[in-house]
């Protein structure tokens, strides 16, 4: 993990092996950004005129390495591009800061100490810079000649060690704040994408519910696992039917972080299918080897709680999260089934391969029974938001509009790209069986949408509820861009942070 501080904005004067600073896309050529003018100096005021004759143009996630000249106690100045000049004397953008710092971090995998000399002109700058760095270092090399290459090794450089911010008050106390917070929140980001990162047959459900239990334990958060025998003793119906084909038995972790001043309440429920192969409705070949982050929505759930815990938010928040293993064996529950949830109702299994909704349905229903203030669910749920939002954005859906709202604008406050989407009621009768309650497939147009309909079922009435299906985003398989690295990104863990901070201050929508 990047250890993140603050030093003072002469960044001549730091001791580093790396200065980084901020260059803008101009109408005629690159453009130094605020915090640059030290090292600028130390250029003969011509370090925009050699970045350009080296080719850079300022152009977002840019990065030009070139050797520091005399005067600068670092040997090497990485220049990382903003992207485009911001409207006259308004500030960069807190995610162009987030995003810039986050490259920056990636160039210089494996560097002891990095001083980043860009715009931090405020404590939001600050934590955006921090974070940026923090997400931008992470790298998982766990599998890697024995740990090695996270040290360094043969096999990997290894993240960047330390990133020092350069602000002009590094004891300011909103500042220090401001650092400390972004530090909390990236090393949870960074914690939940270690477990979707996590090969399945190391991260069963009982392992995931170990490794929750002992984080909670150390953060004070109160914890509960129900293992296969409490689960049939309560009538987990939807738990029970996904993880009948598994040797690795399912689970159902409870996780309470309560505040003695706490107002409100919230509960946060998180799909956790460790592996999904589809069940008996198998995947086809092709989509089946980055089924590992099918937990993605119970790994943010898990790290969004333990960093409400480490920042102290004044708000109750208890964690769900449903883990199973969705396996095609003798056992396994077959397209035609009928299970009984936890609520009562009956559903018709037409599709194994619709196995999220099945153990967030009984989560939901079991979160709804405290009758917390609101509820949000996090799922990799279905490919058809993919095709809807993209690779980068999730939908957000839910039962009440203004909460859906609020939702959606803290994502984007908190720098996650998300879209609310509607829940059309006459979507509800292709979900319609001879057999059950309710069936587990409806339309295939518009699949997202119907597996929200089918979730709203089993809120409790009264409750404000949000669904995000984050499929898209929760898993990168491309390139690393930004703060974004290859495999398990973290999705949502800083939208729901944001969510229990808004809560906390009494800005629940």
């Amino acid at each position: 993990m990047t250890a993140l501080t603050l030093k003072p904005a002469a960044a001549a004067g730091q001791r580093a092996d790396v200065i980084v600073v901020g260059v803008a896309k101009g109408a005629k050529g690159p453009v130094l950004a605020p915090g640059a003018a030290v090292v600028d100096e130390a250029f003969g005021g011509k370090l925009a005129a050699v970045l350009e004759t080296l080719g850079a143009s300022g152009g977002e996630g840019e990065t030009t390495k070139l050797p520091a000249p005399d005067g600068l106690k670092a040997p090497v100045v990485l220049a990382v591009g903003l992207g485009g000049l911001p409207e006259k004397d308004a500030a960069f953008d807190e995610d162009a800061l987030r995003r810039a710092a986050g490259a920056a971090a990636r160039a210089l995998a494996g560097t002891k100490k990095a001083v980043f000399a860009l715009p931090a002109e405020s404590a939001e700058a600050v934590a955006a810079l921090a974070e940026g760095a923090a997400l931008g270092g992470y790298s998982f090399d766990a599998y890697k000649d024995d740990g090695e290459a996270a040290k360094g090794g043969k096999n990997g450089k290894g993240p960047l060690g330390e990133a020092a911010i350069a602000v002009d008050k590094p004891r300011d106390k909103d500042v220090k704040a401001a650092l400390e917070r972004a530090a909390a929140v990236a090393e949870e980001v960074n914690r939940s994408r270690d477990l979707i990162n996590t090969p399945p047959n190391d991260l069963t459900p009982e392992a995931f519910a170990a490794v929750a239990s002992a984080a909670a334990k150390e953060h004070g958060i109160k914890v509960q696992v129900l293992d296969e025998k409490a689960l049939v003793k309560g009538g987990y119906g939807g738990i029970l039917g996904v993880g009948a084909g598994s040797q690795n038995p399912p689970r159902l972790v409870k996780l309470a972080y309560t505040h003695p001043k706490a107002q409100k309440s919230l509960a946060f429920v998180g799909k956790g299918i460790t592996y999904d192969s589809g069940g008996i409705s198998l995947k086809p070949a092709g989509h089946n080897e980055t089924m590992k982050c099918d937990m993605s929505g119970a790994a943010a759930v898990f790290a969004a709680i333990v960093a409400a815990a480490r920042l102290g938010l004044e708000v109750n928040i208890t964690g769900w999260l449903a883990l199973a293993e969705n396996m095609p064996s003798g056992s396994a529950v077959r397209p035609g089934d009928v299970l009984r949830m936890y609520s009562g109702k009956t559903v018709e299994v037409l599709n194994t391969d619709a196995e999220g909704r099945l153990v967030l349905a009984d989560a939901l229903w079991k979160a709804s029974e405290a009758k917390p203030d609101a509820i949000v669910d996090v799922a990799t749920l279905t490919g058809a938001m993919m095709m809807a939002l993209g690779s980068r954005t999730f939908g957000v859906m839910g039962n009440d509009d203004a909460f859906r709202t609020s939702v959606h604008e803290i994502a984007e406050e908190a720098g996650e790209a998300s879209w609310p989407m509607p829940l059309p009621k006459h979507l509800q009768k292709g979900m319609e069986s001879p057999t059950a309650d309710i069936a587990n497939m409806g339309e295939r147009m518009g699949g997202g949408l119907v597996a929200g309909l089918f979730l709203q079922e089993f809120v409790g009435e009264g409750i404000a509820w949000a669904h995000l299906d984050i499929a898209g985003p929760a898993y990168n398989e491309g390139s690393p861009y930004g703060y974004t690295p290859k495999g398990g990104t973290g999705s949502a863990v800083r939208t729901l942070v944001r969510l229990a901070e808004r809560t906390a201050a009494g800005d629940l929508g």
